[in-house]
């Protein structure tokens, strides 16, 4: 669908990266990934996107400058390569040092580009974070906070810039790439704001912006724009100096266009502006169906693109094998339904058509599955069987288990995965570090699917003086 061009940005991108003891090896290693995810479409350089990460430890430290890392392949090796330094959770200690090297040359920042803060937290801090916090945001920079934990909403969103629900975001880290493309269009619209650039490129138009230059009193804007393998097909638009986009549209697909935004003001001279701008290739819908939130007489059915060309979808479906069809009309407005009334423990063809305005269809079609009755584990429990061992046992769950998986996520250490078999209904959870806090879900397993499964946090108690007692000889 619709993207914001990630070429002609230009900011000081600066990650705060919670590297204590209070996040797990493997909640540090899905950071990683989703900051190297988030930033993978840019261009860097220095007149494009700086990076520099900024450790919180008992004391902060700077991974490497902005400056340092030019290109795509060498920003990713670097990120790859960090390792978390344990330590206390000093953030405000953090925030005070970020504050420093956001605006030295010494660390590679530049003056007059606009500065971006994405921290990522699990919403815990040893230190006051307030006034550092304030700091940053009352010298211009825009603050983004993800927090993997349970953190405290109220003190979040006062840090966060505004508007929160904009700024802030809480997300499990074993999910964070389901924000990934919101918030890098958020980043976007922050480091576009100096810049005429384009957002909401399509296969055949794109949406023009610019900083207020001009007035409708005191000057106008040409727009120029040409494919840039035959520059002589130059075309000329004129635009009111009030406007700060504009949309240009009827262009070929998987092209790039010189563009140029040329202020005429009778009170000032504005040099010209220039960007880049490649359009999509040409879409089809659908061009992939997804099934969720499968249970027993219903799933979830999704599809993209959504396409202003398509008038409608028609969805059809019947279980397998078998002749019988029932059939779903969706407006053109949205790309996702409900399928009801199923039978339960059932595979079921579905296809979605797409109807467009010009007469033309195109269908895709995709499997799904709906779980049998009752099929949830119920009343996961945890008994102490000594140290660093913690037993879990369940109900069964009901209809025609063929097994069960369990999952341990340890705060400090590996995660785990086991399978049983349908008459096992409890497991022992080893080498849980004491004082720990750990995440453990069972879920059965059917032929067709896995059930819906069970998570619950669980505490190892902190080693007490009886464990650690050595025999002394009397003197």
């Amino acid at each position: 669908g619709p993207q914001l061009s990630s070429s002609n940005s230009e900011g000081d991108l600066l990650f705060l990266l919670d590297s204590s003891g209070s996040v797990s090896y493997y909640e540090f290693s899905r950071v990683k990934e989703f900051m190297w995810d988030l930033v993978r479409p840019f261009t860097f350089g220095p007149r494009d996107v700086q990076t520099s990460i900024i450790h919180i430890s008992t004391t902060p430290n700077m991974e490497f400058p902005f400056d340092r890392y030019q290109s795509s392949g060498t920003l990713q090796q670097a990120i790859r390569d960090t390792r978390q330094l344990m330590g206390d959770t000093n953030t405000g200690k953090a925030l005070s040092y970020a504050k420093e090297k956001f605006f030295s040359a010494e660390a590679g920042a530049r003056p007059d580009v606009p500065k971006v803060l994405v921290w990522v937290t699990d919403g815990f801090s040893t230190d006051d974070i307030s006034e550092p916090m304030q700091l940053l945001k009352d010298m211009g920079v825009t603050v983004f906070i993800v927090s993997t934990g349970r953190g405290n909403y109220l003190e979040l969103s006062a840090a966060a810039s505004q508007p929160p629900e904009k700024h802030l975001h809480f997300v499990d880290v074993d999910d964070l790439p389901i924000i990934t493309e919101e918030l890098r269009g958020a980043i976007l619209d922050v480091i576009h704001a100096n810049r005429l650039h384009a957002v909401d490129i399509t296969s055949s138009s794109f949406q023009l912006m610019w900083p207020k230059l001009l007035s409708q009193e005191t000057g106008y804007y040409t727009l120029e724009y040409a494919p840039t393998y035959d520059l002589a097909r130059k075309r000329t638009k004129q635009v009111s100096g009030a406007h700060t986009s504009f949309v240009l549209s009827n262009l070929a697909p998987e092209t790039t266009y010189e563009v140029a935004l040329i202020p005429e003001s009778n009170i000032h001279y504005f040099p010209p502006q220039t960007t880049r701008v490649t359009t999509l290739a040409e879409e089809i819908s659908p061009a992939q169906v997804l099934i969720s939130e499968s249970g027993p007489h219903s799933f979830h059915v999704s599809w993209a693109p959504r396409l202003e060309s398509v008038m409608g979808y028609q969805i059809l479906y019947g279980p397998l094998p078998g002749n019988s069809v029932e059939l779903l009309e969706v407006d053109g407005e949205h790309n996702s339904t409900v399928v009801e009334n199923l039978a339960p423990n059932t595979t079921y063809l579905v296809t979605v058509t797409a109807i467009y305005k010009s007469g033309m269809q195109k269908s895709l079609s995709a499997k799904a599955c709906t779980q049998e009755e009752g099929s949830k584990v119920r009343h996961l429990r945890f008994e102490d069987m000594g140290p660093n061992t913690l037993k879990a046992s369940w109900d069964a769950a009901d209809g025609k288990v063929l097994g069960y998986r369990v999952r341990c996520r340890r705060q400090t250490g590996p995660v785990s995965v086991l399978s049983v078999s349908p008459q096992v209904h409890s497991v022992l959870l080893t080498d849980l570090a004491a004082g720990t806090t750990n995440k453990v879900c069972v879920r059965p397993v059917y032929k067709n699917q896995a059930g819906q499964g069970l998570c619950r946090m669980v505490q190892v108690q902190p080693a007490t003086e009886a464990q650690g007692y050595k025999h002394r000889p009397r003197a």
